[in-house]
């Protein structure tokens, strides 16, 4: 194994982070560690802002540097915890669960403990290896604050032949999502790049040619007094893919923090307590066996709550 070391940094203040404090510019630029390590980090010595030490909650203007050492973070260690569990399925080789909106899938800096790893680790005898020691078990993910499929492999086996559908596209995903108004057409395909922001790098954005390609198919199940109620597919898998993908064409998913800022329903009196993105369906073929698996995740009391206030709010009208 390589050992850790220290990295060094060396960033220049854009324009959009003028006027930004240190350590929230630096945070952003950090999107893996978390807020209280890079105050640390700072009160320590270790950042500087045109070879100056200044403290945490100093401004930044642009075309500052800021340059800075960073200690490899400590690794938070496993654990087995007793979290309730949706299971939708489960046999010898792998389980697939209704993961709840909050719940993280794998322990991080930010996250150490209470995750759906922790909980996997409390419920099955045994999960794979996986291709990073705190992610055992893990296939895929989805982002905190989104709820539905997610599903775990029990052994090494299992994990690549289940990790090979994924990188082939065989794997059927289909989400639910209530959207920021309606596209002006019912059904389409939202085509670009993405590439992390190099203004704030905990967001990705859509771009013409830099980063990955990624593709989306939605289609509008329903339509509401400034809002709808869609069908996802995504044909690619890269980072926050619908979400970014749902702001570019206009339409970003409601109670999205991220990508839907400075759009909402609160005016109408409307408000959501997170993302409202699901992940309702996964069709996989089995590691093991010559079957297709079906897995639904009925939409969340959440999900369903708001979907009959645009309903009735709808009526009104």
């Amino acid at each position: 194994m390589t050992p850790l070391v220290d990295e060094h940094l060396n960033l220049v203040v854009p324009e959009v982070s003028s006027g930004s404090r240190l350590d929230k510019f630096l945070s952003e630029q950090l999107p893996d560690r978390s807020r209280a390590y890079v105050q640390k980090l700072i009160q320590k010595g270790f950042v500087t802002l045109n070879g100056q030490k200044v403290k945490a909650h100093h401004s930044v203007k642009a075309g500052d540097v800021v340059e800075a050492v960073l200690a490899p973070p400590e690794e938070p260690t496993l654990e087995a915890q007793d979290i309730p569990l949706d299971i939708l399925y489960e046999d010898d080789y792998l389980i697939v669960v209704n993961k709840s909106a909050g719940l993280v899938v794998h322990p991080a800096a930010g996250n150490p403990s209470h995750t759906l790893v922790n909980a996997l680790l409390a419920h099955c005898r045994k999960l794979s290896t996986g291709g990073h020691p705190l992610r055992p078990g893990i296939v895929h993910r989805l982002d905190k604050d989104t709820s539905g499929c997610v599903v775990a492999a029990k052994d090494d086996v299992t994990h690549d032949r289940l990790a090979k559908q994924f990188q082939t596209r065989t794997v059927h995903k289909e989400y639910r999502a209530i959207v920021i108004g309606t596209p002006a057409e019912e059904t389409g395909v939202i085509e670009t790049h993405i590439a992390r922001s190099r203004q704030d790098r905990k967001k990705m954005v859509a771009t013409a040619a830099e980063g990955r390609e990624a593709l989306t198919r939605y289609c509008v199940l329903e339509s509401f007094y400034h809002a709808s109620y869609l069908s996802i597919e995504p044909l690619t898998g890269r980072t926050h893919q619908i979400r970014v993908h749902l702001s570019h064409i206009g339409h970003p998913v409601a109670g999205d923090q991220q990508y839907a800022r400075g759009k909402s329903l609160r005016h109408l009196g409307i408000s959501f307590p997170r993302q409202m993105l699901h992940a309702y369906k996964l069709h996989l073929n089995h590691p093991h066996l010559a079957e297709r698996m079906r897995f639904l995740a009925p939409l969340p009391e959440d999900f369903e709550r708001a979907l009959g206030e645009l309903r009735k709010l709808r009526g009104a009208v």
